[in-house]
């Protein structure tokens, strides 16, 4: 729309979206993919790795304390499909579902924005968490590790919906990424230490062309970004 038809109206315009302002999933009737090769035996079971990741991500915030306010019935574990092999780029990402401090709508440019809620058996989800396949998986278990974990971290520990803001001006991974990741390590290896389950972990240390060795293919749950929706000028 133009400016000039903006400055025409003496009042402020609503502009109803298509966009769906609600996505509600059932964990019955989660949309899923399954990710194969042409050489996959069919014989053999399927991984499920939304599943597997989930497990982890609940063990590792029921034993570590930092994670000890997260509450993962409220947080959607996914899959993104990569569009190359190549292991540099997207590991991981986890995706705020409010604004900052929990808010539910931000203004940016003058337009008044909300996002698109989602609900998993009529619970609201807070925070989606997303994998890049195969890429992830071709990392080292130790590096996989890292990215859980630095994933987790990326979540308020007031758990509102808005991600964790450290002190300082680069309030995301503060001053050196590096030295952000060294400190996840570091955790990784504070839960590994005499972990009682190795299972939990286990499958996550084959690469993707091992998974494959062992499985059909991988499957895991797969929904779209939500969307920022302007409610106002």
């Amino acid at each position: 729309m133009a400016g000039g038809d903006l400055e025409a109206k003496a009042e402020p315009m609503v502009r109803r979206s298509r966009l769906p302002h609600e996505r509600r999933y059932t964990s019955q009737k989660l949309p899923r993919r399954l990710l194969t090769t042409r050489s996959a035996k069919s014989t053999l079971t399927v991984f499920d790795f939304t599943g597997a990741m989930q497990r982890l991500c609940e063990d590792i915030v029921t034993r570590c304390p930092t994670f000890r306010t997260l509450d993962l019935s409220r947080v959607l574990v996914t899959y993104t499909p990569c569009r190359n092999r190549s292991r540099y780029g997207l590991q991981a990402r986890v995706t705020p579902m409010r604004f900052r401090n929990g808010a539910l709508t931000t203004r940016r440019r003058g337009v008044l924005y909300g996002i698109q809620r989602f609900f998993l058996d009529d619970r609201e989800l807070m925070y989606l968490m997303s994998f890049s396949l195969p890429r992830f998986l071709d990392q080292s278990f130790e590096e996989k590790l890292t990215t859980v974990f630095h994933e987790l971290f990326h979540i308020s520990p007031a758990f509102d919906g808005d991600i964790r803001r450290l002190p300082g001006r680069c309030e995301v991974h503060s001053h050196s990424k590096y030295e952000f990741d060294r400190q996840m390590l570091g955790l990784a290896h504070a839960y590994l230490a005499d972990h009682p389950q190795p299972d939990v972990y286990e499958p996550f240390r084959f690469r993707t062309a091992e998974l494959f060795d062992r499985y059909r293919g991988l499957s895991g749950v797969v929904v779209p970004q939500p969307k920022l929706i302007p409610l106002a000028w």
